[in-house]
C-alpha cells in the first residue's frame, strides 16, 4: 500500500471519516461466519469498518500505513489498538488471529506478498475477507454521478453496480486459501447536495487533482443536482450501495 493515491487520503482524514458511507453488518457476519473473535482491520483507514467490527463484539486489531488516516481513527475510536503497518508487512506475529478483513482496501495491496502475508497471520481455519461498498449504478442519477467524478478512470461502457475492483471473476485469493465465495448486500445511505461534493472530495482523484479540475468537478455535480428529475428540489435523498463481500478459508 504504499503508492501515491493510497496514501492520499491522509489529508482528507476527517472527510473521509464523516462522508464514507459505512458497511451493513449483515455483510460482515455473513463474510465471518465461524471465523472467531481476533480480527484484524487491514488497511483501516479512519475505522469505519473497525467501528462496524466492535460494535458486532469482535476483538479488533487495526493496521493502517497512512498516520493521518490511523490518528483519525483512534480520534474517532478511543480504546482500539491501531498499529502502524501494510498489507505486506502485518506487525503481528504468525497465525496470531482468526480472521483478517480488508474494506475497499485490497485493491491498494501487492496481490503476491500481500496474501503471503495475510496467510502467514491467520490460523489454520480462519477467514480472509475483502469487502467492497459500490455506488448501485442501475440508478440513472447515479451513473451520472459516477460518470462525472471517475471520468477518465471509468472504464467505457461500465454500468450497474461498479466492478472495477469488485468484479467476483477477478477476486482470487491464492493457494494459501480455499475458493473464494461472494455474497453482495444492498443498503442506501441518506445523502444531500453538499454530501455528494464532500463524498467526491473524499476521492483520491479529487485529491490529488488541479485546482482547474477540482472546478469543473464541483460545476458537474451542482448541475446534476440542480437538473436532475430525481435529485432537484430535494433536501435530501438516497444513495443506494451494493456491498460485495468476498471470503474464504486459510488452508
Amino acid at each position: 500500500m504504499g503508492n501515491e493515491p493510497a496514501l492520499s487520503f491522509g489529508t482528507a482524514a476527517e472527510l473521509y471519516d464523516r462522508i464514507r458511507p459505512t458497511y451493513p453488518a449483515e455483510a460482515l457476519r455473513w463474510a465471518l461466519d465461524g471465523a472467531g473473535r481476533r480480527i484484524v482491520d487491514l488497511g483501516a483507514g479512519t475505522g469505519i469498518m473497525t467501528r462496524v467490527l466492535v460494535n458486532l463484539g469482535y476483538e479488533v486489531t487495526a493496521v493502517e500505513p497512512d498516520s493521518l488516516m490511523r490518528a483519525r481513527l483512534l480520534a474517532a475510536s478511543p480504546g482500539i489498538t491501531a498499529l502502524g503497518g501494510a498489507a505486506e508487512s502485518i506487525p503481528l506475529p504468525d497465525g496470531s488471529v482468526d480472521g483478517v478483513v480488508a474494506a475497499q482496501s485490497y485493491h491498494w495491496f501487492d496481490p503476491q506478498r500481500a496474501l503471503t502475508e495475510i496467510g502467514r497471520v491467520i490460523r489454520p481455519g480462519g477467514t480472509f475477507a475483502a469487502i467492497w461498498n459500490d455506488r448501485d449504478e442501475s440508478v440513472p442519477w447515479v451513473a451520472e454521478y459516477a460518470e462525472i467524478i471517475e471520468g477518465a478512470d471509468r472504464p467505457a461502457g461500465r454500468r450497474h453496480v461498479s466492478r472495477r475492483r469488485s468484479d467476483p471473476d477477478s477476486i482470487q485469493f491464492g493457494p494459501l486459501f480455499t475458493t473464494v465465495e461472494h455474497a453482495s448486500f444492498a443498503h442506501e445511505a441518506k445523502q444531500t447536495a453538499a454530501g455528494l461534493l464532500d463524498l467526491m472530495h473524499s476521492r483520491s482523484r479529487y485529491l490529488t487533482a488541479s485546482p482547474h479540475l477540482r472546478g469543473q468537478l464541483d460545476d458537474q455535480v451542482r448541475a446534476l443536482v440542480a437538473d436532475h428529475p430525481d435529485l432537484r428540489e430535494r433536501e435530501e435523498f438516497p444513495l443506494p450501495y451494493v456491498t460485495t463481500a468476498f471470503r474464504a478459508t486459510r488452508r
